[in-house]
């Protein structure tokens, strides 16, 4: 009995004394919006690296954009990364429900791929038929080629 309340005093006493390693800052951005923030993040970087010159035609800047979008600042956003990257179960958590998102959004732009690729090939057929089912025009050279050929028995048009 001695020795399991000096053990329970113990483990009271370590949980008691733990100090935190990052201190929540006071203008702490809420986890939903931080997910939303890494998930728009995530997403511009894609694009960047994907196609480069995308951005720098439209002359977007993704960081101050999304600042802007969500109203915080570079501090507050580095401040909250970093409260919340402290804890790394709840990191990896957010981090889990980004991927999902970001699945799911990759899900939708795949199907809407394929329906636009389906649609392009049965335009593409269509304009092929209607070629082969219109009368196509006879070439005026070839015509007044068989045309002398037929008058002289002979291809003047070709050189020999």
């Amino acid at each position: 009995m001695k020795k399991l309340m000096l053990l329970l005093t113990v483990l009271v006493g370590f949980m008691s004394c733990k100090e935190e390693v990052v201190h929540k800052p006071d203008n702490l951005i809420e986890r939903d919006m931080m997910i939303d923030v890494m998930y728009d993040l995530s997403i511009f970087d894609a694009i960047k690296y994907q196609n480069p010159a995308s951005i720098d035609t439209f002359k977007i800047n993704p960081s101050q954009y999304i600042f802007k979008k969500y109203k915080i600042d570079s501090l507050q956003f580095a401040q909250s990364n970093t409260y919340y990257a402290s804890n790394y179960i709840d990191y990896k958590e957010m981090y889990d429900e980004l991927i999902q998102r970001i699945e799911a959004k990759k899900t939708v732009l795949d199907s809407l791929v394929k329906r636009e690729e389906k649609k392009q090939e049965k335009l593409k057929a269509d304009s092929l038929k209607k070629v082969k089912s219109n009368d196509v025009k006879k070439d005026s050279l070839l015509l007044k080629k068989k045309k002398t050929i037929l008058k002289n028995g002979k291809d003047s048009l070709r050189i020999q």
